[in-house]
């Protein structure tokens, strides 16, 4: 394949389909988006399930900006030098979840290994300021602050309904897929998060030259870190500048490792060829026993 030929112009097999971006509700979403000079994991990772979450009302918000430090091979966030840190994020995403409505939140971010606590205290800000004009649960999608478990604590002790971090993949190709990440730390950071009381969630992806025997082992090391909540999806590759898909998983596979890890305990799992990391997350959070009391979901 020529340089200049993009990952969309690839051929996908048939159970490969998104809702294609637009719509009334789009719309106002992206508005209210735009508004409050607010990113959405959505929209800068490319999600393919953006047109079917935001004509729901539905969007993942990230914070502390737009670049990220790292430069992983799958993912399509821009990566760089990040700007300073906008100190009025917390409040205006408060404002905005408190606009909406909405009954769950979720936040991520991308890395700022250039911060001392990686971001940690904007997250605690952010669920401060939410907690103060909404009743809304929050969850966070976090980073692996390089480690740094006071950054971790500080997330943790401004009171998420979920804590998430995704282990991605299998811990053969961490060297190739997950730029300066390390698998024992990210299990390390999932089985703190349990240890507080956290419904630790997590997630990985499918396509990346991993073998089946591989995801087994993982789905075992995730459980017996405390991680309850899970998602599988199959990685699209953004661009010819990103990472190859090195295999379409079939629906059937997803549904078998969706059974092994229900069987494995863990409480609820997502897992298809289009499941990203917040795709019905209220569903996940339900089944945690979590009081989610609408379909509202950011």
């Amino acid at each position: 394949m020529t340089a200049h030929v993009t990952a969309a112009r690839e051929r996908k097999p048939g159970w490969i389909r998104a809702q294609w971006p637009g719509g009334e509700r789009y719309e106002q979403v992206i508005e209210l988006l735009r508004e409050g000079e607010l990113h959405t994991v959505c929209e800068e990772a490319r999600c393919p399930n953006i047109g079917e979450c935001f004509n729901r009302g539905t969007a993942t918000f990230m914070i502390l900006g737009g670049t990220c430090t790292r430069a992983c091979g799958f993912c399509a966030v821009n990566s760089g030098r990040p700007s300073a840190l906008d100190l009025g994020e917390p409040e205006r995403l408060a404002r905005t979840v408190e606009r909406l409505g909405l009954d769950y939140v979720v936040i991520t971010s991308v890395n700022r290994d250039d911060l001392p606590d990686g971001g940690a205290s904007v997250f605690a800000a952010c669920l401060r300021a939410i907690r103060s004009r909404s009743s809304a649960l929050v969850e966070v999608l976090v980073p692996d602050f390089e480690g740094n478990w006071d950054a971790l604590d500080a997330v943790l002790d401004a009171g998420p309904a979920v804590l998430n971090h995704n282990i991605e993949t299998v811990p053969r190709l961490y060297p190739r897929v997950r730029h300066r990440a390390r698998y024992e730390r990210s299990l390390e950071l999932i089985g703190r998060a349990a240890a507080r009381g956290a419904p630790a969630k997590s997630g990985l992806m499918l396509g990346l030259g991993e073998t089946r025997g591989e995801i087994s082992a993982l789905l075992r090391d995730l459980r017996a870190a405390g991680c309850s909540l899970l998602t599988v999806g199959q990685y699209l590759r953004p661009s010819a500048r990103h990472l190859p898909v090195e295999r379409y998983a079939p629906p059937a596979e997803f549904e078998e490792i969706a059974e092994e890890a229900r069987t494995l305990g863990f409480t609820h799992v997502e897992s298809g060829p289009m499941t990203r990391s917040s795709y019905h997350a209220e569903a996940q959070a339900a089944a945690a026993g979590l009081p989610v009391r609408g379909l509202h979901v950011a």
